[in-house]
């Protein structure tokens, strides 16, 4: 028979609260700083910086001397604007004519993928900068290689469009030898270089770390600066930068038999101790977990039993010393025992869909000297 333990201790019970630690964000750009100089660095802080704050990241990042920053929306660079008013801030999903107002009061540039959007810019920019984005290889957005003999076959025009970058992406930087790499970069270089001085850009996180002749002026990671694995294969070059940790609401024991959570997926097969901890995926932790993924008690890996359900995830607690179990006690879901990516392979998913899914509803800690405003 199951016995449920009165809750103590509620005082001292909060929600899931993700800690940012803002100097190792710092400390990964200045490692990739480094490692891709001569060319410069522009952050990706699209999607709140990756679910981690753009705002505070970003104030960091420019004081650590970033000066270039890449957003999804127009809405991302307006806000960001706001706090960063020296900063260049692209905005990657183009312009259209109806967000101009925009564009010129917060000074956001344009990352151009098709004639449409140029057109547009053409028609509405005033001169101010842009760039332009050529897919070499993705299939997603970017001009194409007629789009770009159009471009260039009238230099007055491509002249008013004020072209600052061209750039495009990688499809498998991740990977370091995958040939789709070279193939991008013979492509890219054959349109990059009839734009004659104009600065280019391929790469991302992954990039990053394939040889210098993939650099270019700029590179843009993202991932790779919230501490994620950029690579595919073998040891994250990165600081970590993030915890993800939440109280325990309960602690419990079920008898062989007995199930636990929705649709009874999980089915005791001895004696067993549960913990229930205060997080479910309306907190944005991926539901695939149930009966596959894990949390960290006490240094002890501890299975994520039966489905995650809204608000709460189960883990078997059999192993882990009953005198460091209680009401409160934390569960580590992201950390030093568990790395984003170990728990986003659980998930059968990645650490960028880990991060952007945590919702508002999970506490943003920021630490360090470079947390201040």
């Amino acid at each position: 028979m199951s016995t449920a333990p009165a809750l103590e201790h509620m005082s001292s019970i909060a929600g899931p609260v993700l800690t940012i630690d803002v100097d190792a964000v710092v400390a990964n750009y200045r490692l990739l700083a480094d490692r891709v100089r001569p060319a410069k660095v522009a952050a990706v802080v699209k999607a709140d910086a990756y679910g981690l704050g753009a705002i505070p990241i970003g104030r960091a990042l420019a004081r650590a001397g970033c000066e270039t920053f890449f957003v999804a929306h127009v809405e991302e660079g307006m806000a960001l604007r706001d706090v960063l008013p020296k900063s260049h801030i692209l905005v990657l999903h183009g312009f259209y004519r109806h967000a101009m107002a925009e564009f010129a009061s917060k000074r956001l540039i344009p990352v151009l993928s098709s004639l449409e959007q140029v057109e547009a810019w053409l028609d509405c920019g005033r001169g101010h900068p842009s760039v332009l984005h050529f897919d070499t290889g993705m299939s997603r957005l970017g001009l194409t290689t007629r789009d770009a003999e159009i471009l260039l076959s009238d230099p007055q025009r491509l002249k008013r469009l004020n072209v600052r970058l061209v750039m495009s992406h990688l499809a498998c930087a991740d990977d370091l030898p995958h040939p789709k790499n070279r193939e991008q970069l013979d492509r890219f270089e054959a349109v990059h270089q009839r734009f004659g001085n104009v600065p280019g850009s391929l790469c991302s996180s992954g990039g990053c770390f394939l040889s210098s002749e993939f650099m270019f002026d700029w590179v843009r990671p993202g991932i790779a600066l919230y501490g994620g694995n950029p690579l595919k294969d073998g040891q994250n070059p990165m600081n970590p930068v993030v915890e993800l940790t939440t109280p325990l609401l309960q602690v419990r024991t079920i008898d062989s038999g007995e199930s636990v959570g929705y649709g009874a997926t999980y089915v005791a097969s001895g004696p067993r101790r549960l913990g229930v901890a205060a997080i479910g995926y309306a907190d944005g932790l991926i539901r695939a977990l149930g009966n596959r993924g894990h949390g960290v008690i006490a240094g002890v890996r501890c299975p994520i039993v039966g489905r995650v359900s809204m608000d709460l995830a189960t883990l078997d607690v059999s192993t882990v010393p009953a005198a460091s179990l209680a009401s409160g006690t934390p569960v580590e879901f992201i950390g030093p025992h568990q790395p984003v990516d170990v728990l986003a392979k659980a998930a059968g998913t990645l650490a960028y869909e880990v991060l952007t899914r945590l919702g508002p509803r999970v506490e943003r800690r920021y630490v360090g000297v470079e947390a201040r405003p």
